[in-house]
């Protein structure tokens, strides 16, 4: 603890020499004394004052000082009037609304005890992958964190279960502290991220689509930690050895234990032996019926997805209902012209198909055909005199229309109108079935089990997770709205799981009231700190001095990003949003860079600041519950090859921005 110490002391030492060394006391302008009010702010956070109060006490200070500079007179009333409007601006946005419910939704699902449950049945289904508790750990952690959001929450609640199984199983220490910690990062990025709704607050940019764009790069990054640790588990086996088979064994229940026994441990044979009555002695047909509804679950979620695909890749164009409308120039019994439809000419007067003008009166010996082929309408209640005619324009009358369409109904299309089957989904359904077929062909009734663990500890909790995420991104519901329906959907896991009781309510709601007022509060400090280094003209002299380097956008991009990054070192995530934030986002107009993709490179570049050692704050959340004998040293020693990987992540993300964009464009363009 003591080099972390001296290196936080260095940075102050840094920043203040910084600051005695290039302000101009002799000729001090309003922007450089907003410049020393960002070095102060950083300065007093990291002595340890409160963030929010800082901010606020600062932005207070120098905003006299800004008012007092045009008229001493009102200095302290224009002072109080900004931090009122400022206080109110920020109680009257709307999306931060979302945060309580968002996180009183994360408590509920920690203190749920559900990540016990989940870490078992996929360390169990994941056994026989290389470094199998190290992926079970990336995997627990990717979806506690999009259940929850809190970085400290699931570093913590991992430390206490992964570490010491990890430990046990003769893993390395700085691989087991390396995926704990990685892994609990990735909270920051994939939605519904608290740090996306407060970016997105602070920069202006929709929650909705930040939610979208954070999507794959979330899983992009989750699929590289879990390959590194495969290819890793491979290369070098006594990091992470592979499981005894007593870890791997599945206790089954004793119906399925004596068909496995009797009859067969492959599910499919095991139950049509076990049918017969010469051999179901001992297993009553009610176990039998249990076990086969429950392994013919995949095959019937599969059956029913098939169907709802193939029903929307066929289904057919809907058919306008215009009964009742009028074409315009129609006569006044509701008739309208022929075919060709606008204005109708003159009674009396037939056009010539030919060339748009008056024709000449028929003559009476010329035959009905040829009147029929030059286009002449048919007198009222007339019929056509064959198919011929009325396929060259020959206008029928109204009651010939009904006559023809009284059969069908508007709107709705015959069996016959459906669109062919496309080809992708004969593609789509080959793929299925024959994953289906390759899962009942291996499947036993020990695997059977572990879905039946999977099926009461990860699918409860991921029709949560998408559920909210689904309603959010497809725009069936406001984040806010969403976030309410997710609370409530903790509520009932915890209550499904028998862990929702007074204590546990009470907890979390003292715990969801105390993160959310850290954040509102942040938010009123932040909006009055921003209005005070406006007034003093801070930002313009920043806008200036980037602008006169010359700075292309690849080269913003670096400088901002090493910027953040260096930030992520001393302050935490919320103190960065709400304090630079500010100051990056009106620049990116004149580097022509979308405020959403910024926003995705700094939820990358953040969990990269979270794992760079010595100040890395999951670092510290581990540590808390590690056994003693696990050091800080080690630990950060393993976090390095994960910081590295989101390194590689944050290039993939800016060098090809579809895999942030695509989604967002896809859905909302």
């Amino acid at each position: 603890m003591r080099r972390e110490m001296y290196f936080g002391l260095a940075i102050m030492g840094l920043i203040v020499a910084a600051v005695i060394v290039f302000m101009p006391w002799g000729d001090m302008k309003s922007g450089h004394l907003g410049l020393l009010m960002l070095a102060l702010v950083v300065v007093a956070i990291m002595l340890g004052f409160p963030t929010a109060f800082t901010l606020m006490g600062m932005g207070m200070l120098f905003a006299y000082i800004a008012y007092r500079m045009r008229n001493p007179d009102l200095a302290v009333g224009q002072t109080l009037d900004l931090m009122v409007q400022r206080a109110y601006s920020v109680m009257s946005n709307d999306v931060l609304i979302s945060i309580p419910l968002f996180v009183f939704m994360g408590y509920l699902v920690e203190r749920a005890n559900l990540i016990e449950k989940l870490f078992k049945s996929l360390h169990l289904a994941l056994s026989r992958v290389p470094g199998s508790l190290a992926v079970a750990t990336l995997f627990t952690c990717a979806v506690f964190a999009t259940a929850t959001g809190i970085v400290g929450a699931v570093v913590t609640l991992m430390g206490l279960l992964a570490l010491p199984a990890m430990l046990r199983a003769g893993y390395s220490t700085g691989v087991s502290a390396g995926a704990i910690t990685a892994g609990g990062c990735l909270g920051i990025l994939i939605p519904p991220s608290v740090m996306l709704i407060v970016y997105g607050a602070t920069a202006g940019v929709s929650v909705v689509q930040l939610y979208a764009g954070a999507f794959f790069p979330g899983i992009m990054l989750a699929g590289l930690y879990i390959v590194y640790v495969v290819v890793l588990a491979k290369l070098r086996p006594d990091l992470m050895p592979p499981l005894p088979e007593a870890e791997r064994r599945v206790p089954l229940t004793p119906a399925a234990e004596a068909i496995a026994t009797r009859v067969s441990t492959k599910v499919l044979p095991g139950l049509a032996g076990a049918m017969k009555g010469s051999r179901n002695a001992g297993v009553s047909l009610g176990d039998i019926a249990r076990q086969a509804l429950l392994a013919a679950l995949p095959a019937l979620f599969v059956a029913a997805l098939l169907g709802l695909t193939w029903r929307a890749a066929t289904a057919p164009v809907p058919v306008e209902d215009t009964a009742g409308l009028v074409e315009m120039g129609a006569g006044a019994s509701g008739e309208s012209s022929a075919d060709g439809g606008g204005l109708a000419e003159p009674s009396g007067v037939e056009s010539s198909s030919d060339s748009g003008g008056l024709a000449e009166p028929p003559s009476e010996d010329a035959p009905k055909e040829a009147g029929a082929a030059q286009g002449v309408q048919a007198p009222p209640g007339a019929k056509a005199e064959s198919p011929a005619g009325a396929a060259q324009g020959v206008a029928e009358p109204p009651a010939a229309k009904a006559d023809a369409s009284a059969d069908a109904k508007p709107g709705e299309a015959s069996a016959e109108a459906r669109l062919p089957t496309p080809t992708w989904w004969w593609i789509f359904a080959g793929l299925l079935v024959a994953v289906v077929a390759a899962y009942y062909a291996v499947l036993t009734f020990a695997r059977l089990e572990v879905f039946k663990m999977l099926l009461a500890s990860f699918f409860p909790l991921a029709f949560l997770i998408l559920a909210v995420l689904g309603t959010i991104v497809f725009g069936l519901a406001t984040p806010t709205e969403a976030a309410a329906v997710g609370s409530l959907g903790g509520l009932l896991l915890a209550a499904a799981y028998r862990q929702l009781n007074l204590g546990v309510v009470r907890e979390s709601v003292f715990l969801t009231a105390k993160t959310s007022a850290m954040v509102c509060w942040l938010f009123v400090g932040s909006s009055i700190f921003s209005a005070a280094f406006a007034l003093l003209g801070g930002q313009e002299l920043i806008e200036q001095w980037v602008l006169s380097l010359g700075l292309s956008k690849i080269q913003f991009l670096l400088l901002s990003q090493a910027i953040i990054f260096l930030l992520g070192w001393p302050l935490e995530w919320t103190e960065i949003i709400v304090i630079f934030m500010p100051i990056f986002i009106p620049l990116l107009d004149n580097f022509g860079v979308d405020p959403l993709f910024f926003g995705l490179l700094v939820a990358l570049n953040l969990q990269t600041a979270f794992l760079s050692p010595p100040v890395a704050m999951a670092a510290f959340y581990l540590k808390g519950v590690a056994p003693p004998h696990v050091t800080l040293n080690q630990i950060f020693v393993g976090m390095i090859p994960f910081m590295l990987i989101q390194i590689v992540a944050l290039a993939l993300l800016y060098l090809f921005p579809a895999i942030g964009l695509w989604l967002p464009e896809v859905l909302y363009k």
